[in-house]
């Protein structure tokens, strides 16, 4: 497996929940935060003694994480 595929949103949620097929996952949300536009899925696993659920966010690179990116900061420069 190459770093990149590390980061796709299928590889997490393997990665994270394991789901198998007894226990199946779901799309519960997803959307774009309000503050930093960032993409976001939040994914549940159904288990017997209940929903457990993630969020994973789209970074710039195009990855998918379980930590949001960080939002734009000020920057000083000289010229």
């Amino acid at each position: 497996m190459d770093i990149g595929s590390e980061r796709t949103l299928r590889s997490l949620v393997a990665k994270w929940l394991a789901p198998t097929s007894e226990t199946p996952v779901r799309v519960t949300r997803f959307g774009r935060g309000q503050s930093n536009q960032a993409t976001y899925v939040h994914i549940e696993l159904l288990l017997p003694k209940g929903p457990v659920g993630l969020f994973f966010f789209r970074h710039r690179d195009g990855s998918w994480r379980v930590f949001p990116p960080e939002g734009e900061r000020p920057v000083m420069r000289v010229h």
